[in-house]
């Protein structure tokens, strides 16, 4: 496996951790999420280590890969793993930022952080309490996050089922359309987690996902909401980056964690 790129501090050195979490066991249309987390990081080779925004190399971030946390079939146990790795950086004082897999997996991450608020940019809204019987399906994500965090943000969010709606329309959910996202501005109350499902994007920018839905965000819209929300954030995620192209999704969630990172750091605790 390797390494993301300029991920190069030392564990006892560092202030972000990268830790994949290549679950893929309930994605329901194309799988292939087990390989998100070294594709994210072989399509992050090509990028400049200098970010001319905020005059800084990547590489002075202290920023550590500590590679993937093997998943196995039972969705369950695997969170309950995950949770306890990633609460064990929280512990240290160190951001984690998480690399799907599916959307499942920021479950784990969200009770480890435990956030005021949920922000997801998201096609779906992923309010569901199960699908095709399953309580912990990727299209459950937000509805779980909800039983940790007192609100949740979805961004982007274009579809859904009747339910899903109805539960979005209660006062601790906002939905941004995707119409309405290049001239929303955050109101965030607290502390935050956000988790970047690539699915957000069009299909144009990223087709490398499990349920594409077109009318997406473009790739300059994905990069302006993280940068307005990571001041406020305590860890982030990228996820359902899978396969199935020819690793565009993998570069857009690859480059947005990187952004994360530059703007979290220029502006902690904003």
């Amino acid at each position: 496996m390797s390494q993301f790129p300029g991920a190069n501090a030392a564990p006892d050195d560092a202030e972000y951790a990268v830790v994949g979490a290549p679950l893929d066991v309930s994605t329901t249309f194309q799988p292939g999420t087990r390989f998100g987390p070294d594709r994210i990081r072989r399509f992050a080779r090509t990028f400049d280590d200098y970010d001319r925004r905020t005059n800084s190399f990547f590489t002075d971030h202290s920023v550590h890969d500590a590679g993937d946390l093997h998943a196995w079939d039972d969705a369950g146990e695997y969170l309950d793993f995950l949770e306890a790795d990633l609460r064990e950086w929280h512990d240290d004082d160190v951001t984690p930022l998480l690399v799907g897999g599916e959307h499942t997996v920021s479950v784990a991450g969200v009770r480890a952080a435990d956030p005021d608020v949920f922000l997801t940019v998201d096609a779906h809204l992923d309010l569901r309490t199960e699908y095709d019987g399953n309580e912990l399906s990727h299209a459950t994500a937000t509805r779980h996050a909800l039983d940790v965090a007192d609100e949740a943000v979805i961004v982007g969010a274009r579809t859904g089922s009747p339910e899903e709606y109805e539960r979005a329309a209660e006062t601790d959910v906002t939905v941004v359309p995707p119409e309405d996202v290049a001239e929303w501005t955050p109101d965030l109350d607290g502390e935050v987690y956000l988790s970047v499902d690539i699915d957000g994007a069009d299909p144009a920018f990223a087709p490398g996902t499990g349920t594409t839905e077109p009318f997406g965000l473009t790739s300059r819209e994905m990069r302006d909401v993280v940068r307005s929300v990571a001041p406020h954030c305590l860890a982030f995620d990228t996820v359902e980056v899978n396969d199935r192209d020819d690793g565009q999704a993998a570069a857009l969630a690859g480059k947005l964690l990187r952004e994360f990172v530059f703007t979290h750091a220029a502006e902690p605790s904003a």
